[in-house]
C-alpha cells in the first residue's frame, strides 16, 4: 500500500472512531432546547430548586440519601447530555455497589471524608479514601460504591454526569429485590437457596 493511499485511509478511520466517541452519549438534539408539549418555557424552566433543601437547617437524613436533577426532575436537561446528584452520607452510610449504564461519573467531596471505588472489567479493585475538595471519577457502567467510614461525621458528595438520564442498577437491590429465580441465584453465588431467601428479606419492602 502506497504511504498517500495509508494517510488517507487512517484518516478516514481517525474520523470515523472520532464520530463514533462523539456519538456515544446522548443522542444529539437538532434544537437549543427539548420543551415539553403545552411547555412555553421562560426562566423558570431552566431552574431546579430541588436542591435547596440540604441548605435547610431542619435537613436532617438517618440513612444513605441521594437528590437527583435528571431529565425527569428537571425536564430542561433533556438533550444537554448532563445531569447532578446531591449525595448525602450520615456516619457510617454506604452508597451500595451500583453501576450507571449510559455516563461516567463525576464525584466532588464537599464535607467529610469518603473511601470510594469501582472495579473494572479485569476485576481489578481502585479505591481511594477523598477528603474535603477531592474528585474522583468513576468510569461508565462499572460497578462502584462510596462509603463514609465515619461513624460520626457526616459527609456530602456532588455528582455530575454526561447523561440527562445516567440511569442506576443498584446491584444487591437488583439481584435480590426482584423475581430472579432462588435456585439461579444459589448457583450463581455458590451458597444455598435458604441463603438467598435470608439475603431477599432484607430488600423485602417494610410493611
Amino acid at each position: 500500500m502506497s504511504p498517500p493511499i495509508f494517510k488517507v485511509l487512517t484518516l478516514i478511520i481517525s474520523v470515523f472512531a472520532i464520530m463514533q466517541i462523539s456519538t456515544a452519549g446522548d443522542p444529539d438534539i437538532l434544537t437549543d432546547f427539548i420543551v415539553p408539549p403545552n411547555t412555553i418555557p421562560d426562566g423558570n424552566f431552566f431552574t431546579f430548586t430541588g436542591f435547596r433543601v440540604i441548605f435547610s437547617p431542619n435537613n436532617t437524613v438517618s440513612d444513605f440519601k441521594v437528590l437527583k436533577a435528571t431529565k425527569v426532575e428537571f425536564p430542561a436537561l433533556d438533550g444537554q447530555s448532563v445531569s447532578y446528584a446531591i449525595l448525602e452520607f450520615p456516619g457510617g452510610s454506604i452508597n451500595p455497589p451500583h453501576t450507571h449504564p449510559r455516563s461516567a461519573e463525576l464525584l466532588f467531596t464537599v464535607e467529610g471524608s469518603l473511601q470510594v471505588g469501582f472495579v473494572d472489567t479485569t476485576n481489578k479493585l481502585f479505591t481511594q479514601t477523598l477528603q474535603t475538595g477531592d474528585l474522583f471519577v468513576f468510569p461508565k457502567g462499572l460497578v462502584h460504591f462510596q462509603h463514609n467510614a465515619d461513624p460520626q461525621k457526616p459527609a456530602l458528595a456532588i455528582s455530575a454526569f454526561g447523561s440527562a438520564s445516567a440511569g442506576t442498577v443498584s446491584i444487591p437491590s437488583t439481584l435480590f429485590n426482584t423475581t430472579i429465580d432462588d435456585n439461579v441465584l444459589a448457583l450463581a453465588f455458590k451458597t444455598d437457596v435458604a441463603t438467598i431467601q435470608t439475603l431477599k428479606k432484607g430488600f423485602a419492602p417494610k410493611a
